[in-house]
């Protein structure tokens, strides 16, 4: 629990908000060798680690780990859920001062508020700077809002398949998902922890429309093709015909298992709302004036060329304001078939391009 309140940007105060998380690793007397590694949307803080609900192993346990591309056997890894998400910080589903679950009660958030969570994570653990931050995708999101807000928190930024603001199409896309889980009788205006019937209808609808666009078209034609799924013709009826179909029910039924359909309706909004450009004057540049003159920390991006959620341009657009802000930032396009997913996948010069930053 955190021993100070959290001042968010909608005016409300949280106070007591519990931040969980994972270590991997030993954390140096100095406290020098910290990496604090900020997940996606739907990610959590089991990042090297089993996760307790789907006893899958962690969501990026590849490159976490002893001799791996983030190496254990050096640095003290940190990993947590963020404010609003639902595998044990505070959320939707926590209770509130009433002792009943927040639900639609809990206050909106933002990626800069989410931010001020991990800092106050940073700050009950005496770490004053961490040798990196790191995220993909969201996890991006935090990573930048991290380096702009709090400039002396990191002296390594590394922003993998990001964006510094939400395009319309990012907006869009993420109201089709919270209109799915809003739509579904057992959502209630999210007053539906007190029994068994919840949202699951809805919330799978809204993960498998995301699901699609973290894919490429190149890598579903690869994966499914027009392949029919365990039978040799077509139904004529509405059953999973085809392959892709499957999966993507498959997804959206195994999301239910693990996630809370509030603390999608509340992270996705975040994401919605973040505009980094917009909280500091309108220009991205002075978002990042605290790391002017190679001064500050350094900055690595990361972009996928089949990536058409956040594309390689919004990772150059990033680029270019830390190149008017005077700080010293690395770029790097990466061919890789599987779409914004890439950052999760089998990528080899992904991790070279990792250990490269982190170990330089």
């Amino acid at each position: 629990m955190l021993s100070k309140p959290l001042s968010l940007d909608s005016g409300q105060v949280l106070s007591g908000a519990t931040i969980a998380y994972e270590t991997y690793g030993e954390l140096a007397q100095d406290k020098s060798n910290a990496i604090l590694i900020c997940h996606a949307l739907t990610g959590d803080q089991y990042v090297g680690s089993t996760h307790p609900v789907t006893g899958k192993p962690g969501w990026w346990e590849r490159m976490v780990g002893p001799g791996k591309p983030i190496d254990t056997n050096r640095f003290h890894v940190i990993c947590a859920n963020v404010i609003g998400s639902c595998m044990g910080s505070t959320g939707p589903a926590s209770a509130a001062e009433d002792g009943a679950p927040y639900g639609m009660r809990f206050p909106v958030l933002t990626i800069r508020d989410m931010v001020r969570g991990l800092v106050g994570l940073l700050d009950e653990m005496g770490i004053a700077q961490l040798h990196s931050v790191v995220g993909g995708s969201m996890g991006g999101m935090q990573a930048l809002s991290l380096a702009a807000n709090f400039p002396d928190r990191a002296a390594r930024v590394l922003a993998i398949a990001t964006t510094a603001r939400h395009s319309a199409q990012n907006i869009a896309f993420h109201e089709v998902g919270r209109q799915a889980i809003m739509a579904d009788p057992n959502w209630r205006d999210g007053d539906y922890y007190a029994d068994d019937k919840t949202p699951d209808a809805g919330l799978a609808v809204a993960r498998m429309a995301a699901h699609i666009t973290y894919l490429s078209e190149a890598g579903l034609t690869d994966k499914f093709g027009r392949r029919l799924q365990n039978r040799d013709a077509k139904s004529f009826g509405f059953d999973a015909d085809f392959q892709v179909e499957s999966y993507l029910r498959y997804q959206g039924s195994g999301f239910t298992q693990r996630f809370d359909a509030n603390s999608y309706l509340y992270i996705t909004r975040a994401m919605d709302y973040f505009d980094l450009a917009e909280e500091h004057g309108g220009r991205l540049a002075d978002a990042f004036s605290g790391h002017a003159n190679n001064s500050g920390a350094r900055f690595f991006l990361v972009s996928f060329d089949t990536d058409w959620l956040y594309p390689t341009a919004e990772s150059r657009h990033i680029v270019h304001a830390l190149n008017a802000a005077g700080a010293a930032v690395s770029f790097v396009e990466l061919a890789a078939p599987h779409g914004h997913d890439s950052f999760l996948l089998e990528v080899p010069a992904l991790d070279r391009a990792v250990r490269g930053f982190l170990d330089g």
